[in-house]
């Protein structure tokens, strides 16, 4: 595993949605500092730092599975977006501009954990149970 994380475009488009979390949850009510708005910038950080973490291990292997730590926060960061779209903390183009780069995201993260996985053709067919 040569280089940096920051040299990848995941981590710094990831990087960039964060602070973007950070931006747009200072104007959540004062109520959710530590419900919503702790939850959101959580799951936001939580991305670029699992692909780093990732990118510092020795396989492969490992990496993918820290992408996969990210897509898992990157889809609980999207659930939690709905809700405080829902609620009225975000409208208009903080919303928009959260969702876009969260799908942009997460396209990129999704297209390296494809091309980190094994040609298909070299995999065993799984058998069914029952």
């Amino acid at each position: 595993m040569s280089g940096k994380y920051e040299d990848l475009k995941v981590w710094q488009k990831a990087f960039q949605l964060t602070l973007l979390v950070y931006k747009e949850t200072q104007c959540f009510p004062r109520h959710e500092m530590y419900g919503l708005t702790n939850q959101l910038r959580r799951a936001a950080v939580s991305i670029p730092s699992n692909i780093a973490e990732g990118k510092g291990k020795t396989s492969d292997r490992d990496f993918a599975v820290f992408l996969c730590h990210s897509r898992a926060s990157l889809h609980e960061l999207e659930t939690q977006s709905l809700i405080a779209e829902q609620l009225g903390y975000w409208q208009g183009t903080a919303a928009a501009a959260v969702k876009s780069l969260t799908a942009k995201t997460g396209k990129m993260l999704n297209g390296l954990i494809s091309a980190m996985r094994p040609d298909r053709a070299e995999r065993k067919p799984l058998k069914a149970v029952g």
